[in-house]
């Protein structure tokens, strides 16, 4: 019995995926499909493709080398009938994950004009565990996350750095007589309400560690787990936080925010953009990711 294109294709989804579930997902066949049609692919060849596992499938050095002969050939073969020449964005469904305030803020706006173009995009948001393993099992074809991703199987690359601000809304910040020393912020944070978008308060933790070497030793006085939220929050005087500097420019341009304090080196936080491994580009996925380095620069 000859193996098909379709088992063949379907192989390769599971493959890639790391699980039977999630390439049913992406290949759009029921579950029991993609089971079966596998199923058929090992007896077409006689060989074990995949040891069925609790968290997925692990492929079988049979796997292995059977997908390195088949992804370029049918990547290019896809390629051709999704857009008849190879280098149109149309045709594919790119999948993207990120955090929700910078895909809100800078991603979208910078992939409008592709979309324009004829790409399809589904967009997921996201803290940064969730995106790795979404990237790691084929979820998702891209994700950009705000800690640097240490997992098997999941490339990255640095894409921006985003410049941290401890910030008060107008009144407030006069009140303090912002900008404030080091010595005079560590006095100001025994009595200032403090905002963070989670109970860790990362970004707080972050620019105490960084700007002042040293622990921030309470808990927020308010948690908001959107940063659109908590800027919203500190501008109406609800206390202070730490912000990337591209979420609040404009209201730091405008003077309704203020800094309080400005470090000589101010501190950053790295982003990276996620990819799976040993998964060949195709036109309408290399077309986001060179966009999204691009524009990072500027951000």
């Amino acid at each position: 019995m000859a193996a098909s294109l379709d088992q063949l294709g379907t192989f390769l989804a599971v493959y890639r995926a790391g699980s039977i579930t999630a390439a049913a997902h992406r290949v759009g066949l029921a579950q029991p499909t993609v089971t079966a049609q596998v199923k058929a692919l090992e007896a077409a060849l006689g060989r074990t493709l995949f040891e069925r596992g609790s968290r997925g499938v692990t492929p079988t050095a049979a796997a292995d080398y059977l997908a390195r002969r088949l992804a370029g050939p049918l990547d290019a073969v896809e390629d051709v009938l999704a857009d008849g020449v190879g280098t149109s964005t149309t045709g594919r469904v790119v999948t993207l994950g990120g955090p929700a305030e910078l895909v809100c803020t800078r991603v979208l706006p910078v992939l409008a004009g592709l979309v324009a173009d004829g790409l399809q995009l589904r967009v997921t948001l996201g803290l940064p565990d969730a995106l790795m393993t979404a990237v790691a099992d084929g979820r998702l074809d891209l994700a950009i996350s705000t800690l640097r991703p240490r997992r098997r199987g999941v490339l990255a690359e640095p894409l921006c750095d985003e410049e941290l601000v401890i910030v008060a809304g107008a009144s407030l910040a006069e009140a303090l007589h912002a900008p404030l020393s080091v010595g005079e912020l560590e006095a100001a944070m025994a009595s200032v309400p403090t905002v963070a978008y989670a109970e860790d308060q990362p970004l707080l933790r972050r620019y105490w560690r960084d700007a002042l070497g040293a622990r921030i030793a309470r808990p927020p006085d308010l948690v908001v787990p959107d940063l659109r939220g908590v800027l919203a929050a500190v501008l109406a005087g609800a206390g202070i936080t730490v912000l990337p500097r591209y979420l609040c420019q404009r209201e730091l341009a405008d003077g309704t925010l203020r800094a309080l304090c400005r470090p000589e080196l101010p501190p950053i936080n790295t982003l990276y953009l996620m990819q799976r491994a040993g998964v060949p580009g195709y036109p309408a996925l290399a077309a986001v990711r060179a966009r999204l380095l691009a524009e990072a620069r500027s951000w």
